[in-house]
């Protein structure tokens, strides 16, 4: 059966997972001068979501999996953390890694999950070499025993965002730009998009924020938190680089429709104080948390706004905890908790 006559659909984040993957972060020329602190405040993060899934970790070596045991073997129980041989050029595997689907019953036959496998070029060719990222994702699928399906296409998992229900958000400055799939048009993207998503409307936004070396990807700028309702971020200098592209977005999110028909409720999130490293504005965003089956990773950035946000996503997860965790030294490598994540759903 071709890929497009199977039915495949990707769950919502929210909804349960058998456990989340990352891949463990190693690139000095990512974090320079500050790996061990990115890779601290990751390990806050394991800590968190291990209370409630398992989290596998992909390492380049033996000796990277003994340190990591000897880092949590007083903070998590050995059984909660597996680790792949699988070594990766960086750590965003939201982006490097299998997208995880599930194709839904047929007859005589339970659903399944299945991994996507799209190609990966370091959005756009920007961070050669990438061709272990590119090969992540197959051999993740082969650790877990899941079908793997290669799509020949470039797409990034933190570029799309879906409600589970029909509807996937994206932007323009991404899925549209040349360095991706030059030769599709938008009703190509759509189209792919439907296919590999199970979706029947691709909701679109324009630009991604100021220091956002991925194009624009959604996951810095508007989540679903549930069928229809999405937190967006906000600037509310005018003076800021962030302001018009954001207040853009916003306006368009008012005016969307889902494919029912369905209005969106919008959540609104601050944006951080502005962050610098060596004269570049840092893509410090509160909505690149992730949502665990019982903890949120909220990313914080030492200003006063970290409050406002956590007391925001408090009330939109009532069932979950918000776990701030400081990222002032990870988001120098240009992104936080959803981009070195990527959800395994449960059956």
């Amino acid at each position: 059966m071709s890929a497009s006559e199977r039915d495949y659909r990707m769950p919502p984040e929210w909804a349960a997972h058998q456990a989340t993957w990352l891949s463990w972060p190693h690139n000095p020329e990512t974090w320079p001068d500050c790996l061990s602190s990115a890779q601290a405040a990751l390990a806050k993060a394991v800590e968190a979501l291990a209370d409630g899934e398992i989290v596998h970790i992909n390492v380049r070596s033996d000796d990277e999996r003994r340190a990591l045991e000897r880092r949590f073997a007083q903070s998590v129980a050995p059984e909660r953390i597996r680790y792949h041989a699988i070594a990766t050029n960086d750590a965003w595997c939201r982006d490097h890694g299998a997208i995880f689907v599930v194709e839904r019953e047929r007859a005589g036959e339970r659903r399944r999950l299945v991994a996507l496998d799209f190609r990966f070029n370091a959005w756009g060719g920007k961070y050669p070499p990438y061709d272990l990222d590119d090969a992540a994702g197959a051999r993740m699928a082969h650790a877990i025993g899941v079908e793997c399906v290669r799509v020949e296409r470039v797409l990034e998992g933190g570029s799309i965002e879906v409600n589970g229900a029909g509807d996937l958000l994206t932007t323009e400055q991404c899925l549209l730009n040349p360095n991706r799939n030059p030769t599709m048009s938008r009703a190509a993207v759509e189209a792919m998009l439907e296919q590999y998503f199970g979706v029947r409307r691709v909701l679109w936004l324009g630009d991604g924020i100021d220091g956002d070396d991925t194009d624009g990807h959604i996951d810095d700028l508007t989540r679903f938190v549930a069928e229809d309702v999405v937190v967006t971020v906000v600037e509310e200098d005018p003076r800021d680089v962030n302001f018009a592209a954001l207040r853009d977005n916003l306006e368009r999110l008012k005016a969307m429709r889902l494919h029912d028909g369905r209005r969106l409720s919008i959540v609104e999130l601050p944006m951080p104080a502005p962050l610098e490293r060596a004269g570049r504005r840092l893509p410090a965003s509160y909505a690149n948390f992730y949502i665990g089956n019982r903890v949120v990773l909220l990313p914080t950035f030492g200003c006063d706004a970290d409050v406002r946000a956590q007391a925001i996503l408090a009330r939109v997860f009532a069932g979950r905890k918000i776990v701030p965790i400081d990222c002032r030294e990870l988001v120098v490598g240009l992104g936080t908790f959803h981009c070195l994540t990527q959800q395994v759903p449960a059956l």
